[in-house]
Parts: C-alpha cells; structure tokens; sequence
C-alpha cells in the first residue's frame, strides 16, 4: 500500500523558485518514489510494431525522460496474437522480443525517469480476422466480427497478460498498465453491453469483472511487490448501456484487492458518440470523475484527458482530485514540458491544441504518429537542429504557422533571420481558425511562437510588406506569403449578398439571420460552427459542454449519459457543394464526425451535388437532383478553396533571386498547418 506521500500535500505553497508545488512533489509508492506527478501516458506511435524503429522509440522517449516526466507508459503491446490492433502490430509474447525494448528502457532510466509497458489486448477492436471477444458482437468501428473466446481461450489469454508482464519486467520495465478502458476486451468483458456469457466470466457483475481481477492478481503474483502495476478502467463509458457508477466503483475496489498500485482514468469508448479527446472538449472537464473515486478507493488515482497546461494540472492536484495527471499528446508538442513548468517557464510550452492532425489521425492511418505543432516527435532522431556551420542572413516573408516555424528553426540554429509580415500581428491563418467555438487553442501556439521569436532573436517587422527592394541583399529569401480565397464566378457573385469567408470571420460583415455557405471543405464548416453559435463556447463552459453533448454531470448513469440538450442555432444556415455524396469526407479522419455531428445538433441542413445557378434579391437559386429551389438568404457565404498567393515569387524571380515557397504558397489546396509547420521547420534545418 502507498504511503502517506501518496497524497499530495494541499499546503503547499507555490513560489517563484516552485510555481506547482503539487505536480512536482515526489510520490511514494513504498518500493519506489517517482520524481514527480506527471505521468505520460499511452499513446501508440507506429514505431512499436517493426524491430527496427526501436532506436527511433528509445530517441523518443529518452527526449521525455530528460524533459522531467516523472512515468512513461508506453504505447499498448499486446499479449498474443489475436489481440494485435492489427496484424504484425506491437505485441510482447517472447523472451527474444525483450532485447528491443532494453533500449527503451535504458534510455528513460539514464534520464532519471520510470518506464511501464501498456498491455492491450484489443477485442473486437482488433482490425484483423482472428479478432477475439467475450461475446460475438461486431464492434461499429471495425469490419471484422469476433470470434468468442471458449473458457479456456479466456484462461489461455490471462496467462499470455502474465508471461507479457514477466518480459517486461525482465526487459527492464518498471512496471505495467493493463489497459482495461476504451472498449478493449478487458472492458468489453467488464460490460454487459459486450458481454453476453452465462459462464464465470459472463452474467452478473462479479463475473464479468473477474477477468480483470484475475489479471491483476496474477501479474501481481508473478512479478512480485516491487513492481508498478497500473490499471487503467474506464470511468464514464459513454456508450448506451454502459457500466453505470456503482458497477465502476466495485470493479476499482476489486482491482485493488487485487494488488494494483495505481488506477488511472479511462474516458470513453472508440465507438462514443462523444468527444473526449478533441479541442474542442474542455480542459480537464473529466477530471470531476477521478474525483468522485476518491471516496472508494485507496489507490494513488490519475486523472487525463484534456490537461494540457501546468496551471491545470496543478489545480487538478492541489483540489486533491487525484494523485497524478496523465498527458500524452501535451508531451508529443513539448518533450521538455515538465522541465519548463518546474522552472517557471509555462509560458514557453509549445501547448498540445488536441487537434489530432499528425497523431490520432496518423495513427489511424496506418502511420507514425508525429505533432502538427511539432513536426520532431517521433522524427527525433531524423529532424535535428545542429548549429549552422556558416551562419546566413535570411529573410523570410509571411509570419503564418510556416513562417514562423521556418523563421524560428533558422534562427535557433545560428542565421541572422528578419521575419517580414504584412499585417500588424502574426499569426495567419491561426489568428481566423482561433475565433471559431471550439478552436480556442489554437491562441496558445502563437503565444508559443511570440516567445519563440524573442528568445531566438528573430528580428520581426510587423506591418512591413516586402519588396523585392526590401530583400536583396540576404542570402536566403523564404516565401510563406500564404493564400487568397479562390473566386468563384456565377450569375450574380458580385451580388452585395455575396462575401467571403474572410469577411465574416474578419469580421468585416456580420451575416444575417439566415446564411447559405458555398463550399463544404475544413473552412466551410469552421464558418457554419462560426454562425450557428451564439454567446459563450461551449469549449470555454463545461457544464454547457456536458449538457449539448448528453454528459452526465455526476457520472452515475449507465454509460455516463444523458439526452443531449444542444442550444438552439444562432442562425439557420445551409451548407453546400458541388460534388454529390456526404459533406465532410476530407476533414479530419478523428474529428470530422465531431464537426458533422455538432452541425446536426445545430441543424445545419447539407446539400450535395448542387449547381450555383445564382444570386439576386431573392436569394441563391440552386438545382440539386434535378430541381430548381431558392433559399431565401441574407448572405451567401464563398468558401470554395484558395490559391497560392505568389506575387512576391514572381517580382523577386524576374529580379533574379531564387526564393524558396513554403505553406499555403506552395500548396494551397487545403489550410494544412500541420504540412506547413513540418515544411517550414525542414526547410530551416537544411539551410
């Protein structure tokens, strides 16, 4: 059992010298004493599944490791075969297999930091035919329909957890986290929604959470007192007929008399309905679950999801919520984010904004993960920032997200860099994707930036357009000069109903009551979430978040939910596009159903395949399917795409200078901040 230090102290104060006493106070767990609170927790990479990324793996985590984390757990292995995420995945089932991940582990203990290996088995989750469950239930998610494990498939399962848990122990592991959240088969067998057995796994709670129990006593048994055992249970399902809070609090209780050291929080299934993990959930709202645990269990207790900054994390401890805070993604941006809040830099973390762009969205499709706002996460070892051998002078135009990544790279590295920028303050196209409900975050990477510049010495010129005047004389001239909106040409588009997305989110012109939006790409439905929304962001309020969303608020319903009460749209809007079939194919494989859901909530009514046959005062005359409509609209908002904007490129090339593109002025066929961060760092690191 943890000691009194389990606990962290509310007395502590905090001073320039420890602005977060509680997230760096040290914990006791009896047999070891982890540095601080910070716990990074499970993500998957990619690099986990081929021996030969391993070196890259270790790279990655030693970064952390040094960074100040206090615990790392890994991304999930699993025990056997049938539990793969997908064929030849991360699985840990052999005694040669541990040789790799000695260089995981030698690589975070060098740097003062504990490791735990995830074990996950994934259920039906499984994206392969011999995908195994309790019960034969497809999951919605997947293509491929469990098989039931027999009762001695299920025992032959706890003794692949045990042998998995012995390897990683003797590959050097502190410890493990047995993944029993997110809908994977430990909770698919602690669920009556997934779990239909009439056996001593199946039918009434004792028996369906024995799985888990068994487990847990088990690796205890085998791998002895001094080794960390992380259970991971989910503590809102939020899923239809999932566990309610009773059944949750009996499962922990169980857990722990089964010999955990520690529960962490699990939010969530793959196949909820409800975003837990997108920037637009507000932060730390489910940290109000780890704290009605507290009551039941013993357990030093860790909250997640949506912590992301230091003043969080902190305020989550210090109320006594819980004993740890798990941040995955946050470590992915900033690898030294433990380092900078313990000194007093808050300010210079590079700020996950859970937009899930280069990590989730990777992952699912089939590759390594990285960071829209750090394209050297897992790239360490390939992306790297040595000191120029000849410092330069260069100039590069355009302070959007790839500009002052290419500028702030550059200068890092020893170049005298000017960063011209037309408009009076940097930031692009962030500062428009900042003022839609839901993308508040994206504020916090250019307040990144801002100090980015100053501590690297980039001379910034605001309100300062460039010539081709302004720039002979530098060695190296970049071009991140962004986009234009493309125009688009239709009977009545110099109507003065007509405007572009700029307009409206410039805020030049506030549209009316009722709004058509030509274009249903990333932008048209920023602008749709834009106009529907009235007063406060539901990202910014939780209790408003919770109740459009059908979150119970006391986590005691089954499953965690209750009837969404979404707020009445702000205006009627109609989405629109020329292609037919449903809107919203190109955006984010993660979060697109998120946006596609809110807009229903918000009754947004979307049209495809249809023709523009024009604008007059009426309103905007459309054909979809043959028929001829008009839509009595006040405006008619143009989102259809942009183009590069490269006027610079062509002034500067006929004066003979061979400037480089980059960003939106390169590729504009989508806003991609995550191509032109990546594109503009790399471009600095060759220089």
């Amino acid at each position: 059992m943890p000691s009194a230090l389990s606990q962290p102290d509310p007395s502590l104060p905090a001073t320039d010298a420890m602005p977060y006493p509680h997230l760096f106070q040290p914990l006791d767990l009896g047999f070891t004493t982890l540095r601080n609170r910070v716990l990074m927790g499970s993500m998957h990479t990619g690099l986990e599944d081929r021996r030969r990324d391993f070196p890259r793996l270790a790279a990655y985590f030693a970064e952390r490791a040094a960074g100040g984390v206090g615990l790392i757990v890994t991304g999930g292995f699993s025990p056997n075969v049938a539990g793969w995420l997908q064929p030849f995945a991360s699985r840990l089932s052999w005694p040669w297999e541990t040789g790799k991940h000695r260089q995981v582990t030698r690589a975070v203990h060098d740097s003062g930091a504990r490791i735990c290996l995830q074990l996950l088995h994934a259920g039906r989750y499984a994206y392969h035919p011999l995908s195994v469950a309790p019960s034969r239930i497809k999951s919605p998610i997947t293509p491929f329909t469990p098989r039931a494990l027999s009762a001695r498939g299920v025992e032959r399962t706890i003794v692949a957890y045990v042998r998995a848990a012995r390897l990683a122990r003797d590959a050097g592991y502190d410890g493990v986290e047995i993944m029993g959240s997110e809908g994977y088969l430990i909770n698919e067998f602690a669920s009556a929604r997934t779990n239909q057995r009439n056996d001593r796994w199946g039918g009434p709670l004792e028996h369906r959470m024995r799985f888990a129990t068994e487990i847990v006593a088990r690796v205890r048994e085998a791998c002895g007192p001094d080794f960390i055992l992380i259970y991971r249970q989910s503590m809102a399902e939020l899923v239809p007929e999932g566990s309610d809070w009773a059944q949750i609090v009996a499962q922990a209780q169980a857990v722990e008399a089964a010999g955990a050291s520690i529960l962490n929080t699990g939010i969530g299934w793959h196949e909820s309905r409800v975003p837990t993990i997108a920037t637009s959930v507000p932060r730390a709202v489910f940290a109000t679950a780890t704290a009605k645990m507290r009551a039941h269990v013993r357990l030093p207790l860790v909250a997640s999801n949506r912590i992301n900054m230091p003043d969080v994390a902190e305020g989550i401890l210090a109320s006594g919520a819980a004993d740890l805070v798990s941040m995955a993604r946050p470590l992915l941006a900033d690898p030294e984010w433990a380092n900078k809040a313990r000194t007093g830099k808050a300010h210079s973390i590079n700020t996950c904004i859970a937009c899930n762009q280069a990590c989730l969205d990777h992952i699912f499709q089939n590759r390594t993960a990285s960071c829209l706002v750090n394209p050297r996460a897992c790239a360490e070892t390939e992306l790297v920032y040595t000191p120029a051998a000849t410092p330069r002078r260069i100039a590069v135009v355009g302070a959007g997200p790839a500009g002052l990544a290419c500028a702030t790279v550059a200068a890092e590295r020893g170049h005298q860099v000017t960063l011209f920028e037309a408009a009076d303050e940097i930031g692009g196209q962030f500062r428009l994707a900042m003022r839609i409900p839901g993308k508040e975050e994206f504020a916090e990477t250019l307040r990144w930036f801002r100090h980015r510049l100053e501590d690297t010495g980039v001379q910034l010129r605001l309100a300062s357009p460039a010539d081709a005047a302004a720039l002979a004389g530098f060695d190296e001239v970049v071009l991140a000069t962004g986009v234009v909106p493309r125009q688009v040409a239709f009977p009545g588009s110099g109507h003065p109903r007509v405007v572009s997305y700029l307009d409206v989110l410039e805020r030049r012109v506030v549209p009316g009551r009722r709004v058509a939006i030509i274009g249903a790409g990333g932008i048209g439905f920023d602008v749709a979430e834009y106009l529907v929304h009235d007063g406060p962001s539901p990202t910014l309020d939780p209790a408003l978040w919770m109740r459009e969303w059908g979150v119970d608020p006391e986590f005691a319903s089954s499953g965690a939910l209750v009837e969404p009460q979404p707020a009445p749209p702000a205006r009627q809007v109609w989405l629109l596009q020329r292609s037919p079939g449903r809107l919203g194919t190109r955006l984010g494989k993660t979060t697109g159903w998120i946006h596609r859901a809110t807009l229903r909530a918000r009754q947004v009514q979307t049209l495809g395949g249809v023709e523009y046959l024009g604008v007059d005062d009426a309103g905007l005359h459309i054909r979809t399917e043959g028929e001829t409509r008009v839509l009595a609209v006040d405006h008619v908002v143009v989102c259809a795409g942009q183009e590069p904007r490269r006027e610079l490129f062509d002034l500067l090339t006929a004066a003979g200078i061979s400037p480089h593109l980059i960003g939106g002025a390169d590729v504009a066929a989508e806003l991609d901040a995550k191509r032109a961060i990546d594109q503009g760092s790399r471009l600095a690191a060759r220089l």
